[in-house]
């Protein structure tokens, strides 16, 4: 089997003995008994640490979940800096939870969480950190500063949970560079290998930012401006 990998700023063709191996094994088979200066990330093999994340044929994928098929251009994430063949940067991507203040910031140990309400984020608790949807956004592509998917996932998922006790400070925090600026293209969802869709948080997030007196800031260059129907204290202003 055949397969081209980037290695530093050129592709190199190996040809390996494996079928019906994973990208992970075909990797470590080529380090071990080819090439053992080819660097790549791995942690679990199980598709629960997302640090195997790469691109294959223009797409992310997990290494340790791919099976790899004969002639396959495989690739380091995009949108990242590039450390060493396959192995990226991911420091900025993971800085941006921090800057989206994605805990719980003030708890109210009152509210109690039926199974009704667990489901409402459950999904969102699934998230890898892999990276994959930050180098499938084109926004990121242009604007490192943009929060980005997974961070703004993360927020809607501390704003829908009951026990958040101050929601607009976390809808504050993502006006710019955020929830305005997503192109709503989906290319997030479509790669995520936890069928997250962080384009259905933005939505609700954007939902919930008009509550709180929020509009997007494109509308005003139509004239006229938007009135969202709720005043800045997330009050209804009619």
């Amino acid at each position: 089997m055949k397969v081209t990998i980037q290695r530093e700023y050129d592709f190199i063709e190996y040809d390996v003995d494996m079928q019906d191996a994973t990208l992970l094994e075909l990797l470590d088979k080529i380090k071990t008994q080819q090439d053992n200066t080819l660097a790549y990330s791995s942690g679990c093999r199980s598709s629960v640490c997302g640090s195997c994340a790469v691109r294959v044929n223009d797409k992310e994928v997990l290494a340790c979940s791919y099976k790899v098929q004969e002639g396959d251009k495989i690739e380091p994430l995009k949108n990242m800096p590039l450390l060493r063949d396959l192995v990226v940067d991911m420091q900025k991507s993971l800085e941006a939870n921090k800057r989206a203040k994605t805990w719980l910031s003030s708890y109210n140990s009152e509210a109690k969480l039926t199974h009704e309400d667990e489901k409402i984020n459950e999904l969102q608790s699934d998230c890898i950190l892999c990276g994959s949807c930050y180098s499938a956004c084109p926004v990121y592509a242009v604007n490192e500063e943009f929060l980005g998917p997974f961070a703004l996932t993360g927020v809607w998922k501390y704003v829908s949970d009951k026990r958040e006790g101050e929601p607009k400070e976390k809808i504050d925090t993502i006006q710019t560079n955020g929830v305005w600026d997503c192109t709503l293209c989906n290319e997030c969802t479509v790669v995520c290998p936890q069928g997250i869709s962080s384009k259905a948080d933005i939505e609700k997030l954007r939902a919930k930012s008009s509550q709180f007196g929020y509009m997007d800031p494109n509308f005003g260059n139509f004239g006229g401006g938007f009135d969202s129907g709720f005043g800045f204290d997330g009050s209804p202003s009619f």
